[in-house]
């Protein structure tokens, strides 16, 4: 597909842009410090499980990248759905701190007051303004982008030089991106259209027509494995006789945990069970045109010979489901599925063929990116922490953090869903044989740690109850048995200290010791006063 002569007309200009100046003595100084930066390329999918097995399509990317560099088994996300998660992503802050509760225009996705509160805050904006990058962007950002009641289009999101970001969520075909601020309509033809391709495009744009006087940042976010799961054309008869993981949890009652998981049907109905399989081939045959893109991009820096010179992050916004706790398929849940996400980085100083255990999270990804460039993180708000440290070998299990926090509201419907009446208002995303997958009360927090001694999840569901669920993962990786009626009752306490102490942090506060860190130091006292109500509602539930 050949790129379009607005795209190529724009990138020219700005390339021309960016290189005309006054080029005085201590200018030059500046441009050549900058020029021996880093770059950094950010490869963001939607929806990439890894505990499904999502990056068994990926064979080039796993080779072009972990093998290349460092895989993260203990990589999560601070919310499993695409708008709050991939808010955490570009702010580092949980987010309790950027305020993007949901994929919708109310609940903070893209809103106006996003715009205005936390776009300037990014670490592409500082990357940009404050270290000399040129930044460039190509796919889906927030879920409500280009809403009319937020500027349509024509807004560009503060820190990018390049900016080709989709209108709404997630599309392969018929779909409009905002070329720097101007409209481009896109149809079903796979030559022109298919939107992974166009990317792939673009991105190769970018890098032929960008100024070679300054360090550059590249994010691209692929529609897939996103629904509508809409494969290119000659992927679309692989994997005929793959079908959804029949791991331990799958299609079992969750007994043990909050009502929404307990009122799944087990076992699940045979239509469900083709559905999901179904959808979990698209998935993977989307994630073909995703691992083409990885190897083109790698390909083209190696040969203009900046590969060497670069870092490379692949991830996700969060993991997926297909039939765990007898769940069809959704992200919004609290367990491993849905929580941990593939992460795989090369460059500069990182050995190849690495495996890192140590707890990474999304809200990490700005710190390290700003570390990689020079910034000093501590001058931002940012709740994550560099795990540049980890990436150069230079950190290990004794000195790392044990715990993050996961945060999610839950959404319902004020009515009814038709498809489940019995189970009254509150409810959203059901199947048609009454199978829901969110509610206003599958509201919770959690801190999920990971130390030398333990592999733990400790949550909270706000709701009457304060549910509690707590997994051994080391013992329970498939998080079959919720222990939170049988765990030591002084280390429940600690943990519901620490959850309430996690869920009121912001910056510095976010990354002090916790629980399992011999650095901890547990203070009974802290746990009355505002918190006093939770507590003894706390107690009087799970520690009896």
């Amino acid at each position: 597909m050949a790129p379009t002569s607005l795209l190529k007309g724009l990138f020219v200009c700005v390339t021309l842009l960016l290189m005309v100046g006054v080029r005085d003595g201590d200018g030059a100084q500046k441009e050549k410090e900058s020029s021996q930066k880093p770059n950094i390329v950010l490869i963001l999918t939607d929806d990439l499980d890894i505990a499904m097995g999502g990056l068994s399509p990926l064979a080039k990317t796993k080779k072009l990248i972990g093998d290349a560099g460092i895989s993260f088994t203990k990589a999560f996300v601070a919310s499993p759905l695409c708008c709050p998660s991939r808010a955490s992503i570009l702010t580092g802050k949980y987010p309790h701190n950027h305020h993007v509760i949901n994929n919708t225009l109310e609940g903070n996705c893209s809103s106006t007051a996003w715009q205005k509160t936390q776009e300037p805050l990014t670490f592409p904006a500082l990357l940009q303004s404050q270290a000399g990058y040129q930044t460039f962007f190509a796919g889906k950002y927030l879920n409500q982008y280009g809403d009319a009641k937020a500027g349509g289009l024509g807004h560009v999101p503060l820190g990018w030089t390049q900016w080709i970001g989709l209108e709404r969520n997630s599309k392969y075909y018929n779909y409009t991106l905002s070329v720097n601020g101007k409209p481009e309509s896109h149809g079903d033809d796979y030559s022109k259209d298919y939107l992974t391709d166009v990317l792939a495009n673009v991105s190769l744009d970018f890098l032929k027509y960008k100024s070679n006087h300054q360090p550059f940042f590249m994010m691209v976010s692929t529609p897939a494995p996103h629904s509508p799961w809409t494969p290119a054309p000659q992927y679309g008869d692989k994997y005929k006789d793959t079908r959804a993981p029949r791991n331990p949890n799958f299609n079992v009652h969750g007994k043990d945990k909050h009502w929404l998981i307990r009122q799944a049907k087990t076992p699940m109905s045979n239509s469900s069970i083709q559905f999901l399989d179904n959808a979990f081939r698209s998935r993977w045959r989307t994630l073909l045109s995703v691992d083409d893109l990885v190897e083109r991009v790698v390909q083209d820096l190696e040969a203009r010979k900046e590969l060497d010179n670069t870092y490379i992050f692949f991830t996700s916004d969060n993991g997926y489901h297909t039939g765990q706790f007898s769940l069809p398929m959704d992200k919004r849940q609290l367990y491993e599925f849905d929580i941990r996400v593939p992460l795989m980085v090369r460059g500069p100083n990182i050995k190849p063929n690495q495996t890192s255990p140590l707890l990474v999270a999304n809200v990490d990804l700005g710190p390290t990116m700003l570390d990689i460039a020079g910034y000093d993180v501590n001058q931002t708000q940012m709740d994550g922490m560099s795990f540049l440290p980890v990436l150069e070998g230079k950190a290990n299990a004794s000195s790392w953090r044990t715990d993050m926090l996961v945060e999610y509201e839950g959404e319902g419907h004020d009515v009814s869903d038709p498809s489940c009446p019995v189970l009254g208002p509150g409810v959203s995303e059901c199947f048609p044989d009454c199978v829901c997958e969110d509610s206003f009360n599958n509201t919770y927090a959690c801190v999920r740690t990971v130390a030398p001694s333990v592999d733990m999840q400790y949550c909270e569901f706000d709701d009457k109850e304060v549910f509690v669920e707590v997994y051994n993962v080391t013992a329970d990786p498939y998080q079959l048995t919720n222990i939170a009626n049988s765990i030591d009752k002084e280390v429940l306490e600690k943990m519901n200290h620490r959850l309430m102490m996690m869920q009121s942090c912001s910056g510095p506060s976010c990354r002090t010791p916790g629980v399992y860190d011999s650095r901890y130091r547990f203070d009974p006292r802290q746990m009355f006063g505002r918190h006093q109500t939770r507590l003894s509602r706390l107690r009087h539930t799970v520690l009896k």
